[in-house]
């Protein structure tokens, strides 16, 4: 039988911290799955000015809060989500190949600054990915594309060059390195994503390229691609005063419920949403 957390957070910044935090002080059960260093976004910022108390830039930032959740023996799991599956009371994370469960979740994952790129949303479970080990081998045989956004992922286009024939690789950063001989790094980045019923091509600023599927291995995924039936408007999810949103037992916070995209609403978000996240479970409790 595997573990069941009273509540999972999912996400790597203020917001997933600050909910992390909270649960710990409140004595719940909590998976808190991200990665290390609270968010690139936070790392590169060159100077924080709209945290009470705090002044310097994202580096000290990160290391501040990396002390305080030594001192507070908070845990982080590491691992990217792909998945969350709503079951009946209680919910399915999905984490490179590992499942974990949750009574409740909070989703704090963030926004990608930049937008989608166009035909993305419309061919999602239709030839667009954003997990390598959950849909690569479907793709065994078959020409396919890859947007990567840090070289964190490039060992994720690797595995992907051993199902595919090819991997023709558009890159968010500077001098990427890939090893497998059917890898093809492009330069510049697609335009569209066009086909029919499921993917047919890329649209590129010097032609077109037939690919049969493409993934997208960045930072943040979507919303909409992480929880199947998620109510969203554009990048974000939509919640209540409470960060409940139309699922129950799932609550958002931070970025990824919109804008001011500011840390001190990160942080504020991320104990209401833990406080809800409790509420929710004594009322379940008490109904059941």
């Amino acid at each position: 039988m595997n573990k069941i957390y009273e509540v999972a957070v999912v996400g790597s910044g203020i917001a997933a911290y600050s909910a992390t935090l909270s649960l710990k002080s409140r004595k719940a059960d909590y998976l808190w799955l991200g990665t290390k260093g609270f968010g690139e976004k936070l790392r590169l910022s060159e100077y924080v000015r709209n945290y009470p108390s705090f002044t310097g830039d994202g580096k000290a930032f990160s290391a501040a809060l990396a002390r305080q959740a030594e001192t507070e023996g908070i845990v982080l799991t590491e691992g990217r989500a792909d998945g969350i599956y709503a079951m009946g009371g209680q919910f399915l994370i999905t984490a490179n190949g590992v499942e974990y469960y949750a009574r409740a979740v909070i989703l704090a994952t963030g926004v990608e600054t930049a937008g989608n790129l166009k035909g993305e949303r419309e061919f999602l479970g239709r030839g667009v990915s954003y997990c390598a080990v959950c849909d690569g081998a479907l793709y065994r045989g078959k020409e396919i594309a890859v947007v990567i956004s840090s070289r964190d992922y490039e060992e994720e286009v690797e595995y992907l060059a051993g199902f595919a024939s090819a991997v023709h690789v558009f890159c968010l950063y500077k001098e990427p390195s890939f090893h497998a001989g059917n890898i093809r790094v492009h330069k510049g980045l697609p335009l569209a994503i066009e086909g029919g019923m499921r993917v047919e091509k890329l649209i590129l600023k010097e032609g077109e390229l037939p690919v049969s599927g493409i993934f997208f291995l960045k930072n943040v995924a979507p919303p909409s691609a992480l929880v199947g039936g998620l109510a969203t408007e554009g990048a974000h999810v939509v919640v209540k005063r409470d960060l409940s949103t139309n699922i129950d037992g799932l609550f958002a916070a931070g970025d990824v419920t919109g804008r001011p995209y500011q840390y001190i609403k990160a942080a504020g978000e991320g104990c209401v949403a833990a406080d809800s996240a409790i509420a929710y479970l004594r009322a379940s409790k008490r109904e059941g």
